[in-house]
């Protein structure tokens, strides 16, 4: 089993940026894929940004160009780094991990709320 932590939501105003980070535990290495989904207020929950084991990555429209994600093995932590951020990317994000078919693992999600 994998358990997953959120942290880094916060207020901003739009344009600002912001970083938020999963910490990892268990049996983290066995984890193939980590990513970041995120539901908006009224809105169907859609897949932000994935790193896979081999560092490949990939990246919703709307994000492209303005947020990174990335992995820190060592440390069990993945991170989602946003810039330019938009009044329409408010949402709840929720980091989730994969182990292999039908075993993912979601974390309880961070709020993030962007001004206008």
């Amino acid at each position: 089993q994998v358990h997953l932590e959120e942290s880094g939501g916060a207020f901003v105003q739009a344009g600002g940026s912001l970083r938020l980070s999963c910490a990892a535990s268990g049996s983290t290495f066995s984890i193939n894929a980590m990513g970041w989904y995120r539901q908006g207020p009224g809105k169907q929950r859609e897949l932000v940004a994935t790193v896979h084991s081999d560092s490949s990555t990939i990246f919703a429209d709307s994000v492209k160009g303005r947020f990174t994600i990335s992995r820190n093995s060592a440390k069990n932590t993945m991170y989602l780094q946003m810039n330019n951020l938009k009044p329409e990317d408010t949402a709840v994000y929720f980091c989730y991990a994969v182990l292999g078919p039908g075993m993912d693992y979601w974390g309880k999600g961070t709020l993030v709320t962007v001004s206008s």
